[in-house]
């Protein structure tokens, strides 16, 4: 009898929403997208943790052969480095707590979600996951997600290079990207002037790496217009916010044929 093929729950953790939904051995969504809100404060394990919130969630959908996750933060080999939306209580941009940077900082949320849910699991940062759904695997090609905060990603032919968490980097006045792009930011100072700090952030982005393509996912991706791109518009493509979920089939990269 022959095996049955894999299939993937892939879970695309944001700060305000955590998203599902199991994905054939083609990487197709063969369910319904399902969704909660994103509480505060979550710790990475113990009672209410993101650990026991995720086995909770994927026990809503059918049963898969894995699980990939991503998550918005520095991974590194499935462990979390820096997580900033749940190292305070109240979630990104606010002050830290540091009993949560303390339980979040090498976290190896991999080997947890693999002992709890007794499957294999792969965890990576959300923007790379998202990119890895829609990135053309030629040349650079850099990811951005505008949503809670900004998330990034950066591939050469494919391959992400060591994260980097550009959404705390100092690059805009005297805030970061997660401050002055994050959602937030658009709320306070209205859709006009978000989308010019956009404008700006992605030019300063290809003069750091002068990317081939850029790829602009997230929830707030729509409100961007695009005609302040100028001449990098056809260098440019925004993406749906539901390849967060889509790229968790190349997880698995390895096992594909």
């Amino acid at each position: 009898m022959s095996a049955q093929p894999p299939s993937t729950l892939a879970i695309d953790i944001g700060g305000t929403g955590i998203k599902g939904a199991v994905l054939d051995a083609k990487g197709q969504m063969v369910t319904k997208r399902l969704k909660f809100t994103t509480p505060y404060p979550l710790p990475p394990e113990g009672i209410d943790s993101m650990v026991h919130l995720l086995t909770q969630f994927s026990a809503k959908f059918p049963e898969t052969s894995r699980m990939a996750v991503g998550f918005p933060g520095v991974v590194r080999d499935g462990k979390i480095l820096v997580a900033p939306h749940f190292e305070s209580s109240m979630g990104l941009g606010q002050k830290a707590d540091p009993t949560l940077q303390k339980a979040w900082g090498g976290f190896p949320l991999e080997a947890a979600l693999e002992h709890s849910i007794g499957r294999p699991v792969r965890v990576v940062n959300d923007a790379e996951m998202q990119g890895l759904a829609v990135i053309a695997r030629r040349g650079i090609e850099v990811v951005i997600t505008l949503g809670t905060g900004f998330g990034f990603a950066l591939y050469r032919d494919g391959v992400a290079t060591p994260h980097l968490e550009m959404g705390s980097m100092p690059l805009l006045r005297s805030g970061t990207l997660d401050g002055e792009l994050g959602n937030r930011a658009r709320k306070r100072i209205g859709d006009d002037q978000w989308t010019l700090h956009v404008h700006r952030a992605v030019e300063l982005l290809d003069e750091l790496v002068n990317f081939d393509h850029l790829y602009i996912g997230g929830g707030n991706a729509r409100t961007v217009r695009r005609d302040g791109f100028g001449k990098r518009l056809d260098r440019i493509t925004v993406v749906g916010n539901i390849a967060g979920i889509l790229g968790g089939h190349y997880l698995f990269a390895d096992e594909l044929a």
